[in-house]
């Protein structure tokens, strides 16, 4: 007779059976302790344990406030630093200049609750924002920032400075999250960027997060045939 698994262990083996299989895809929202300590019907202190291992593995990442999501396999793990783009354009030895396209003080929408993990009505500064070198459109910004735990961003106008500038000098965020993908132009971002509709982009997503929350998400779009990402890294000290 197989022996029986201990209580946390078979939550923990049911938690990964719905990842693994895709039922929870990575960014999903892991329901909370109260929720499988009903769904389970044993103690917080059990669905506790279930979830410290399931966090350990790798498998999950549990933020105060923000809850617990799925992780990304580590095959998709970024390995991407910040980048500050005005520094970015100058180690290439080209002419610098940004665009402030717009910016509002609003309450959250329900897709900028989803951006930035805040309940819809939440107070948010988005900014939109176009970034040249050598007098060619590079990078389309389209930013949201989490007042609650930047409130020193309400009073900053952005028009001299980029507001990811700004976030790296200020806020001393704790953990990101990098998520790339291609897309093609749309007839608004083809007129911003200078290029044709349809024309391949890479979109690179950012959020960033504080114990108390989650600082800003951003959504970078270059014209695919102006940029490339090149990574460099150390097996002996990043694949450890």
């Amino acid at each position: 007779m197989a022996e029986q698994l201990p209580r946390y262990a078979e939550i923990r083996r049911s938690l990964e059976q719905s990842i693994l299989s895709g039922d929870w895809p990575p960014g999903h929202r892991v329901p909370s302790e109260q929720e499988l300590v009903a769904r389970y019907g044993c103690s917080r202190m059990t669905v506790n344990r279930a979830m410290s291992e399931l966090a350990a593995s790798g498998m999950v990442i549990r933020r105060r406030r923000t809850g617990t999501v799925v992780a990304l396999p580590v095959s998709q793990k970024s390995v991407l630093k910040i980048q500050n783009i005005p520094e970015e354009v100058a180690r290439e030895g080209r002419d610098y200049r940004y665009e402030l396209r717009s910016r509002s003080l609003r309450r959250a929408s329900k897709r900028d609750a989803e951006r930035l993990k805040v309940s819809a009505g939440d107070a948010v500064l988005a900014v939109k924002s176009l970034h040249y070198a050598d007098g060619i459109p590079l990078v389309a910004e389209d930013r949201v920032i989490n007042l609650a735990v930047a409130p020193d961003a309400r009073d900053v106008d952005f028009s001299n400075i980029a507001p990811g500038s700004w976030l790296l000098a200020k806020v001393q965020w704790r953990e990101a999250e990098h998520l790339i993908r291609a897309t093609n132009a749309t007839a608004e971002m083809a007129r911003l960027l200078e290029i044709e509709a349809n024309h391949a982009c890479l979109v690179v997503e950012r959020s960033t997060w504080l114990d108390a929350g989650t600082v800003t998400h951003v959504e970078l779009t270059y014209p695919g045939s102006r940029y490339q990402l090149t990574v460099r890294f150390n097996p002996s000290r990043d694949g450890e």
